[in-house]
Formats: C-alpha cells, structure tokens, sequence
C-alpha cells in the first residue's frame, strides 16, 4: 500500500515532523513492504514555519523579540523568495505562558517579527495564527510597530482599560507597500459571546470572572479603533491578533490551505492508497478547520480513505464521518493516559501499528 503521513502537532508532546515520524515507525513494524510518504502539517499554530522549511526550503533569519511578558525569546522568519513566513506562536505562544499570566501578556513580540520580516525585503508577509497564549486584541502587535494611545498597549489586556484614541498612523505606514496575510482558519469575531476571550481564554488561564473583564476591556479597545473590523471573520484569532492585522489592510486565508499548497497535499493524496492525519485531541474544534478535517478534506476530493490517530477522541462516529473520515483511534484507549502522556512517540507508534493491521495485509 501507499500510505500518505499528514498528521498535525500533538500538542505538549510531539513536533507534526515527530508525529509522522512515530506515525511511520509504528506501521512500518506490521507492513514493512508499505510506501510511506510524510507530509507534516501546520494550520498556521505551531510548527507552521517548520512545516514550511521544510517543504519549500528558504532561509530562516533568526531573531529575537520579546516574548509575552517583555522576556526575550528567540524566533525565526522564514524567508522564501519574496515571502516571509511568521509563526506568532514563537512571540506569544502558551508554551512560553504556560496558561498563566493572559491578563499581562502581550503581542508585542509578533509586531516585531513582522518588522523584521519587512525590514529583510518582503514583499509578502504571511502571519501564522494560532497556539497563543495571549489575549490583548494585537494590541502589542500594533504597539511594536508605532500605534501608539491614550494608555499602554504593550502591557496586555488589563492595560487597554479606558482607552479612547489610537493612532495607527505610523503601523501602518511601517508595512506600506507589504501584502499582510493572517493564516488562520478561525473565523471568530474579537468579542462576544463567540469571540476570542469567550472561545478560548480560559485556555489561557482567565477564570470566569476575568472572561467577563477582559471581553469588556476588548470591547473598549474594539471601539477605540475599528468596530466593524473587530466582527469580521478572524478578527478573534489568537487573541485578537487577528484584529490588528485586518486593521492594518490583512487579509484572513486558511492556514491549513497554505500549508497543504506548499506540500503538494493534493497530488500526494491522490498517489496514495490511505490517507493518515492526526493531532492530540481529535474534539468538537477539530471541525473549524483545524489539520485533521482540512487533509480529510484533500483526501476526499482525491476519493481516498482517511484514518485519524489522536492523542484523544472525542468525536462521535456520525460527527467524524461527517467530516470525511473513516476512522479515528486513540493512543489514550490502546496504552492508557499515563503511558500516552508518557511516552507520547512510543504510544502513537504502538496504535499506528494496530491500525495498519487492519488497513495493509
């Protein structure tokens, strides 16, 4: 058989090229005489510049920008031709937060890293979205590159109380002549009861009072700037980074589609005789385009079979079948959470294997 390998991070235990590669290893022990082809995937979160190194080659310039909480961390700006490709997890991601601290974090970090890219000769600057541990509408990003208030904009969320007048003047003048694109594929408004803070602060680690709090202190900041473009689809992502690029003139493409063009996902899904994907927690937001259903997507229009490997299933069989798949097994139901946790490689390894035992013979 041919087997296409197009798994996304397992988020907290293993890279998208770690899960392909333990995906590989596990089904290679049952079906040795298998051709395996590996296309780790990214939807813009995690990864996203990695995945695209690694497909499309380039140069990545490193960098290093403040992190969410004004540390410095190192990044990277991969470069490729007249594109420059960011992955604003590196600048602000959980797991430089640790799902603490949402109400002090900020997005200057991500602002830098599109100075960099601007300032290396791009002509084309492409913002992964996703994997953020903050929650300050961009503001730090528009900060980074000369917004400036009547209050602190790169001092995250509880800093944006009472603002009235931004000037965006200078940010936007800082990326004149430069196309912005926000990958993402969550099309959220910025507030709300479907809005970033209500979606996903509490994975930040906002309680139930600060979601409240910190929606209110959003909505003020979406008035201070731009209120129709604070409910447009994607203004929510990340935090509302979204929010600061559309207001710089970006516009909102799917972060999986970029990826799956720069890998050739289409034509190797079609050279195939199965499709695999996969990511740690295979739940109900794996359907709003997350890696999972966009490769099923791709493996449905090529009329291929697609199997998910998950960290967790939480999907029910109408609901996966919905989405185009044939399948979805879980580490967690072969080893046990503790051994999944554990030795996340080893379990994923262990479950592709099982699986292969009923797909190749």
């Amino acid at each position: 058989m041919r087997i296409l390998v197009a798994p996304d991070k397992f988020a907290g235990t293993l890279t998208a090229v770690e899960a392909a590669e333990a995906i590989a290893a596990g089904w290679r022990r049952h079906a040795p005489a298998d051709e395996l082809d590996l296309a780790p995937m990214s939807d813009g979160g995690p990864g996203f510049a990695d995945v695209l190194h690694q497909a499309r080659g380039g140069e990545l310039l490193a960098v290093t920008v403040a992190g969410p909480h004004g540390r410095p961390v190192p990044a990277t700006v991969l470069r490729v031709g007249e594109d420059a490709f960011i992955e604003s997890a590196q600048a602000c991601g959980l797991h430089l937060t640790g799902g603490t601290g949402a109400l002090s974090a900020s997005t200057r970090g991500v602002g830098e890293l599109v100075a960099a890219a601007v300032a290396s000769g791009a002509r084309r600057v492409v913002v992964g979205l996703g994997g953020s541990g903050t929650n300050d509408g961009g503001a730090g990003l528009l900060a980074a590159l000369g917004a400036t208030a009547d209050v602190p904009l790169d001092a995250g969320p509880e800093a944006l109380g009472g603002v009235s007048a931004v000037e965006l003047a200078a940010a936007r003048a800082a990326t004149d002549g430069v196309e912005l694109i926000a990958a993402s594929d969550v099309d959220i408004p910025l507030t709300g009861l479907f809005g970033a803070t209500k979606t996903f602060g509490s994975q930040k680690g906002l309680d139930e009072e600060e979601l409240l709090v910190v929606d209110g202190l959003l909505e003020q900041w979406a008035a201070a700037t731009d209120r129709r473009v604070a409910l447009e689809k994607g203004a929510g992502a990340a935090g509302g980074l979204g929010h600061a690029l559309l207001l710089l003139g970006a516009r909102r493409e799917p972060g999986i589609a970029w990826v799956a063009e720069a890998v050739g996902l289409a034509e190797r899904a079609r050279a195939a005789d199965l499709v695999i994907t996969g990511e740690g927690a295979f739940d109900f937001s794996s359907r709003a385009g997350k890696v999972p259903a966009g490769v099923a997507q791709v493996a449905e229009r090529a009329i291929r079979p697609c199997v998910v490997l998950a960290g967790r299933v939480l999907v029910g069989s109408r609901e996966m079948r919905a989405l185009g798949m044939e399948s979805a097994h879980a580490t967690v139901d072969l080893v046990g959470e503790e051994r999944s946790l554990g030795d996340p490689a080893g379990s994923l390894a262990a479950l592709a294997e099982r699986v292969a035992r009923g797909w190749s013979r």
